[in-house]
């Protein structure tokens, strides 16, 4: 009989000891599961896909998201004023876009800065900078937006800055570009020119 008290006191010994264990085991299912199920909410940001919407400021403080310019060709660019090779491409990014307004095409620059609040940092340390300045220092006629969250970072799951996306006129996106670029090359102006004629081009 008292094997059999030891035994059972054994047995619940084991089963407190291997409780934390357990619970482990159950979250880690759990995870895997809500990864599983959600697959679909987090497909990959790229050709093929649509846009995702968002919302960001304008110079002047009113709130504005994707839909707003919906039925134009849309390059939309992911910056900040403290990134030097931002500032490389920003001349180039006007060009284009005189080349296409001169045109009458339906065609929008959206270039969103992830710049702190002006004369704040943010978590990295870099400073917010004057976004009315600089459009004015470089003489930008595009849209400028601001987004001081970063957010939009994580809705086009961006791995740095700049990073830009080009928008067919029915949402989808045509081209990913991570880096700068050379925004009035032949090669994007062909490119736009087919997504304004209602072509799909996708570029992988």
């Amino acid at each position: 009989m008292r094997s059999e008290v030891g035994g059972a006191g054994s047995l619940r010994m084991r089963l407190v000891i291997n409780r934390p264990y357990l619970f482990a085991l159950l979250g880690v299912c759990l995870v895997v599961a809500l990864a599983w199920t959600t697959r679909t909410l987090r497909q990959p940001v790229g050709p093929g896909s649509a846009a995702p919407t968002f919302a960001a400021l304008t110079l002047t403080g009113d709130t504005v998201r994707l839909e707003d310019y919906a039925g134009n060709v849309i390059l939309l660019n992911i910056w900040a004023t403290w990134c030097p090779p931002c500032r490389e491409e920003m001349p180039s990014m006007e060009r284009l876009y005189r080349h296409f307004k001169e045109q009458q095409a339906s065609f929008e620059i959206l270039a969103v800065s992830i710049d702190a609040l002006e004369g704040q940092a943010d978590v990295q340390g870099n400073m917010g900078g004057d976004l009315a300045a600089f459009a004015e220092e470089y003489r930008l006629t595009f849209v400028i937006l601001h987004d001081p969250s970063g957010k939009i970072q994580e809705t086009y799951q961006t791995m740095g800055i700049p990073e830009s996306f080009l928008i067919g006129k029915d949402g989808i996106i045509g081209r990913r570009v991570a880096g700068p670029a050379d925004w009035d090359s032949p090669g994007y102006r062909e490119f736009i020119n087919r997504l304004l004629a209602g072509e799909s081009p996708q570029e992988k």
